[in-house]
């Protein structure tokens, strides 16, 4: 996929990816009790949309700067809230130039006795990474391959928590590494929540992902996609999904709400689509 984060900072499958994670999160946030959230594949957490990268790509224009735009209904915007909040509150009012990636959103969200891992292999990413995220004791930034870092970091000492993980999709070998990963985490630390990000150009990849999850024993996998234009050239991204373990309990009727909107509101000539199933568990 050839996946810088740059390019692509605020696209639709930001929009998608960091909608669900803020609902995840404002979860965790209702027991008093702490949680940690492990990013895998951390990116550089901040991103400038005026920047030539993201000029470049301009993805953003077609989908966090669209989702500004919509006057979606009443229960919707509640449901969006806990992910635009954090998006406003880097931008001045009627600007947007700061785009927030997944640590970001996920620091936003701590409380004092909660914690973020986030990760990144790229050295200069990182240093980007460490600079954004400075000056919180809350966050450790770790240079460190994310896939090590799956292995490593579970069970956090919290016992209660999410793991991010969003690969870059360079080769065709990560949705692989992306299953098996899972599937030795899960072993590890069946009670936390995991969320895995993948792209969807056509269906072979993403059909062979769930099946060989399917086949894992995993108990509850909720999966979720939105498409916004249809699968007919596998050289764009076309859409995006999530596979979530243990989701928690509220947040398959929150997605039966959100996706059908954002599917209207980021579809692009009437190819806005959306699925919602349990590939395990309770369906």
């Amino acid at each position: 996929m050839n996946y810088r984060h740059a390019f692509h900072a605020g696209s639709f499958a930001d929009v998608f990816k960091h909608a669900v994670l803020a609902r995840i999160l404002n979860y965790l946030r209702e027991k008093e009790s702490a949680f940690r959230v492990i990013d895998t594949h951390a990116g550089a957490g901040l991103y400038d949309l005026t920047g030539a990268e993201a000029r470049r790509g301009g993805e953003w224009q077609e989908g966090i700067a669209r989702l500004l735009a919509a006057e979606p209904a009443a229960p919707v915007a509640a449901l969006l809230a806990p992910y635009l909040d954090v998006v406003g509150a880097l931008n001045e009012p009627g600007r947007l130039k700061i785009y927030p990636g997944s640590p970001a959103i996920a620091r936003a969200w701590l409380r004092p006795q909660d914690r973020l891992i986030a990760c990144e292999l790229d050295l200069k990413t990182e240093s980007l990474l460490s600079r954004n995220l400075r000056g919180d004791p809350r966050i450790k930034v770790l240079e460190i391959d994310g896939w090590t870092a799956l292995s490593a970091y579970v069970p956090p000492p919290e016992r209660r928590g999410l793991i991010l993980i969003d690969p870059p999709f360079e080769e065709p070998a990560d949705y692989h590494r992306l299953s098996h990963g899972l599937i030795e985490a899960h072993r590890k630390w069946a009670t936390g929540i995991y969320a895995l990000w993948y792209p969807i150009k056509d269906r072979g990849d993403p059909d062979a992902l769930a099946k060989r999850l399917r086949r894992a024993g995993i108990g509850k996998l909720l999966r979720a996609e939105l498409i916004v234009t249809p699968l007919r050239d596998p050289r764009r991204l076309n859409g995006s999904g999530l596979i979530l373990v243990n989701p928690p309990w509220t947040l398959e009727g929150e997605l039966s709400t959100l996706l059908p909107a954002l599917a209207g509101i980021l579809g692009r000539d009437g190819g806005g689509a959306f699925r919602l199933d349990w590939l395990a568990g309770e369906s």
